[in-house]
């Protein structure tokens, strides 16, 4: 990406969609850590998980999205469906081309489809439907919350540029002009950290949580029904 940015920067005159180039970046790492390929194979994967996010926010922001209505056969509701649908489809392909790889333990989805042990020292295995959403919630805190982040701080830091100053000089320091390893500790990065500290108390990337009763649950007098 930063290659790419560098060959743009010879033009005279040149735009970049940030958010967009970091979307992207933050697409093939999760596709590659939980997949184990590129973002190319599975980009139709991820344009119907942002059509499904898209929905979503459309629904929060009009307000209108009450308990009954997303039960109810209009047209959004049989689009959403639709594309469910069709994300469990996807993963389950996914599930299938990776089945033969599962003592791959550098690869997310092989992790999930492995045999652990309980407390009892039983064996447990995640069911299809418990990977699937795994993986959906691994895309989505993932992709989502950290492509948002890094705009938002580079959109700061290009506003402060006095303590963008402060940060290159601190990895430059540190690690000179090599990029760091994996085996390197971020954590020796107090600027930039505090940085993206500010950036997540100004912006957090999560404005909103919900949580899902899956099974009738009682909380001393109160009684939770299942959704």
């Amino acid at each position: 990406m930063l290659e790419n940015w560098e060959q743009e920067r010879g033009r005279v005159e040149f735009k970049i969609d940030v958010h967009k180039e970091l979307y992207d970046l933050l697409a093939d790492i999760i596709f590659r850590t939980a997949f184990g390929s590129s973002f190319e194979e599975g980009k139709h994967l991820f344009e119907l998980q942002e059509q499904q996010m898209h929905m979503i926010s459309e629904a929060f922001k009009k307000c209108i999205y009450s308990w009954l209505q997303r039960f109810l056969p209009i047209k959004k509701n049989r689009e959403r469906w639709r594309i469910e649908k069709e994300i469990g489809k996807s993963i389950r392909m996914l599930i299938a081309t990776n089945s033969k790889a599962k003592d791959n333990s550098e690869i997310l989805l092989c992790l999930l489809m492995s045999a652990n042990k309980n407390q009892q020292g039983e064996e447990e295995m995640f069911g299809e439907e418990d990977i699937i959403g795994e993986c959906k919630t691994f895309y989505f805190a993932g992709k989502e919350t950290t492509a948002n982040l890094l705009a938002w701080a580079l959109v700061l830091l290009s506003f402060h540029q006095k303590w963008q100053d402060k940060a290159r000089e601190e990895v430059v320091s540190i690690y000179g002009h090599n990029p760091p390893s994996a085996e390197d500790y971020l954590t020796d990065l107090k600027i930039v950290n505090m940085r993206l500290n500010e950036t997540l108390r100004l912006y957090p990337p999560v404005v909103l949580m919900t949580r899902k009763v899956c099974k009738n649950v009682k909380l001393g007098s109160l009684h939770i029904p299942a959704i």
